[in-house]
């Protein structure tokens, strides 16, 4: 009960304890147990006594028996409860049976596939070496290549190298494919939005060759608790899939602490950073004894968080802080995984990278920096403290803004609210086009196929116009130059990264940015920090995707502008409702960074600018949006109005349509050239949209009311951070301005 106590410790201080609007106790809970199934072979029992794995959890048991059945299924339970073995163990036992059969394991990230590996290889080398395991991801070494096409037994990988490296270059992987029995997919959660409607497409085709080498796999697929686990992985799969939910493992109690920062100034509703407040938390944990990991919710929060961190215990020397997040090098996350899992961190301050299981060990606390954004999220990444039966603990620390706030003095949302559904949309215009490229590269169409609900038909004739694809006897074979999967992100609109080179250290590359974070974070006067290490970006080569740094130690960080121009392309819905129009459409999304502020540490005040000058990228996606009357000459009235109503709508959408609030962005215009009149757009961030849109049109009065809701019950004067946004963005009667447009027009 150490957790407890230090928890109490740090609350009975009013320091902290005042700012607590919640605490939650969730209940620990015994194991409900079943013996291993006969069918289980007695070498492989053997190895699992050796393993002091004497029973199984009720899950597990019901997995294998449905794997048995040759079922496709999904099993969804929280973090921690062993869903490991509901894959390991049926593969495993086939695998012994029959050693020419195959299994192909998917996880979401390298780091994941990396993980999983060294347990299935030690448990292949305690069976004799009869079944062979390998990875196979971008830093296989070729030699290592050509043995696993023909003599892995279980092929480790992830969904880009299936679509970039396995699936265009099938013939090599003859043995594989002929033989394929098994399918696992790990983290079914992950794949939604762009990922997953990208993710599903690559399964149609992974599906074509299957079917083109005579065989039909089995699907076993995990996942962290979501709404519609079913419905989503048989649109993934399009498989009827059953569904796997009662968790059978033990729980640990958990306490989970609501936080809100003080306020220090009430009339303008500004509360204390959340960012210096969950600073201040983890070190009461950490300085207590508590092995602790801290989410944050952005690249530079990470960094600035470890940095605070590490300079507050920079005199105690035994005390070691680290950060983790995408764009750090592989052996850089391997070495921060392997110091967890042995204990020798005592903080590790991450985005949600670390939000999926990968194995770090047993850590006693996490403190969320702001409501991550949904409750399925928000779960994961409290499950990552309590790893065992053991009390833990849990902070989430709200920000100024509207959906945080709202969940912090709404608790009761968060912890009885269903987790959210995942959406994908496979069938989006841009994402399947694409993909079908890459099956025709990989095997001709005939004209009876299908591909999804798209009139495959129709999109092979528009190849075949562009001359893409030839057509002959029926068939419509690739012709173009390349292999078209080379040019494809999974997981955005660019497939390429942007390097960042240590100029005085030989033009050592430290780090990896993505296409559309660079003009943000590595424009020219950037400090880019990685691992709580500054660099200045002396100049970025936009050309060569190169930005060139040098270590600096400065007492402030950057922040960028971005500027966002909206086209309306295509009206596919619109409806009339008084004196207010919505409508729902394509758009296309002109963005670009166009100044930075230098932010200082700690007090988080601007002490100069610079600007930025790079190219505009442009975006083709999906929006929703409405209009009102223009009123009278009083633009700047409107203005105001607009603005406070779209704050609001920006972070009560992602509430409303239970996604990430990365997935949307909102746009008001005073005077929109396409509709002519005042005008709030809420655009998809991913080209072609997956989907939201449809779904906010139709649920346009919910998203109001939710709104109107907020605002209300808001206590702030003029217009705060947690409503409207700051008095300085939305001038002094912003909170009245937004009341009189949405009684005015909106209802």
């Amino acid at each position: 009960m150490k957790a407890k106590q230090i928890l109490n410790e740090i609350l009975d201080n009013p320091r902290w304890g005042k700012n607590v609007t919640k605490r939650e106790v969730i209940p620990g809970r015994e194991a409900v147990l079943e013996e291993i199934p006969g069918f289980i072979r007695e070498d492989l029992k053997e190895l699992m006594g050796k393993k002091k794995i004497a029973s199984l959890y009720s899950h597990q048991a019901k997995a294998i028996k449905t794997a048995r059945e040759g079922k496709d299924m999904v099993v969804v339970t929280p973090t921690a409860s062993g869903k490991t073995l509901c894959y390991n163990l049926p593969v495993l036992n086939r695998l012994l049976y029959n050693p020419e059969a195959r299994a192909l394991f998917l996880f979401p990230t390298k780091a994941l596939a990396q993980d999983q590996v060294a347990g299935l290889v030690s448990w292949g080398e305690e069976l004799g070496e009869r079944i062979k395991t390998y990875t196979y991801d971008g830093d296989t070494p070729g030699e290592v290549r050509k043995k696993l096409r023909t003599a892995g037994n279980i092929i480790i990988t992830n969904p880009d190298m299936l679509h970039t490296g396995i699936l265009p270059h099938h013939t090599k992987w003859m043995k594989l494919f002929e033989n394929l029995e098994f399918i696992v997919i790990d983290e079914l959660h992950t794949y939604r939005g762009v990922f997953g409607s990208h993710f599903a497409n690559v399964l149609r085709r992974l599906a074509r060759i299957c079917e083109f080498y005579g065989s039909r796999p089995q699907f076993i697929c995990t996942s962290a608790t979501i709404g519609n686990p079913g419905e989503h992985a048989s649109r993934l799969l399009e498989r009827e899939v059953s569904v796997i939910d009662e968790d059978g493992s033990p729980r640990g109690p958990k306490e989970v602490v609501f936080y809100n920062p003080p306020v220090v100034n009430a009339a303008l509703g500004i509360r204390r950073s959340s960012l210096l407040e969950a600073e201040g938390l983890a070190g009461e944990l950490i300085k207590a004894g508590l092995q602790t990991i801290i989410f944050a919710r952005s690249r530079i929060h990470t960094e600035l968080l470890a940095t605070y961190l590490g300079r507050r215990f920079n005199r105690i020397g035994e005390i070691k802080i680290r950060s983790y997040r995408g764009g750090y090098l592989p052996r850089e996350r391997r070495l921060v995984e392997k110091e967890l899992r042995e204990g020798e961190l005592n903080g590790v301050v991450s985005t949600n990278a670390l939000e999926l299981g990968i194995d770090i060990g047993t850590l006693q606390a996490a403190v969320l920096t702001g409501y991550p954004g949904t409750i399925a999220s928000t779960w994961q990444q409290i499950g990552r403290a309590g790893r065992t039966r053991d009390y833990s603990l849990a902070f989430i620390v709200g920000t100024s803004g509207p959906l945080n706030q709202f969940i912090i003095n709404n608790p009761s949302y968060f912890l009885e609210g269903s987790t959210e559904e995942a959406l994908i949309n496979p069938d989006n215009l841009v994402i399947a086009v694409n993909h079908i490229k890459c099956a025709a590269f990989e095997l001709p169409f005939s004209e009876e196929e299908s591909f999804g609900r798209l009139d495959l038909k129709e999109v092979l004739d528009f190849l075949e116009e562009n001359q893409v694809l030839r057509k002959s006897n029926g068939r419509y074979y690739w012709m173009a130059e390349g292999y078209p999967a080379e040019d494809i992100s999974l997981r955005s609109a660019a497939s390429d990264n942007f390097v960042v080179i240590d100029s005085q250290a030989g033009a050592k590359v430290i780090g990896e940015v993505d296409r559309f974070s660079a003009p943000m974070l590595i424009h020219e006067g950037a400090i880019y920090i990685h691992g709580s290490s500054q660099y200045h970006i002396d100049r970025l080569d936009y050309d060569q995707e190169k930005a060139y740094a040098r270590p600096v130690d400065v007492d402030y960080y950057t922040d960028a502008d971005l500027a966002v121009d909206l086209k309306v392309l295509d009206v596919f819905a619109e409806e009339q409702n008084g004196a207010v129009r919505r409508a729902q459409g394509d758009v296309s999304v002109l963005a670009k960074a166009t100044k930075y502020k230098k932010i200082k540490f700690y007090t988080h005040e601007n002490v100069g600018w610079g600007n930025i000058n790079l190219p505009e990228e442009e975006m083709h996606t999906s929006a929703y949006w409405f209009s009102v009357p223009e009123s009278g000459k009083d633009r700047e009235k409107m203005q105001s109005a607009l603005m406070g109503v779209a704050n609001l709508l920006g972070n009560v959408a992602p509430l409303e349509m239970m996604c990430d609030p990365q997935d949307l962005r909102v746009l008001a215009q005073v005077k929109a050239p396409f509709t002519n009149q005042p005008t709030i757009y809420i655009y998809e961030r991913y080209p072609g949209g997956v989907g939201f849109s449809e779904k906010m049109f139709s649920q346009h009065f919910e998203l109001l009311q939710r709104v109107k809701n907020i605002l209300e019950n808001c206590p702030c004067q003029s217009g705060c951070p947690s409503c409207v946004g700051p008095v300085e963005e939305v001038g002094e009667k912003g909170k009245d301005n937004a009341r009189w447009l949405l009684e005015e027009f909106l209802f």
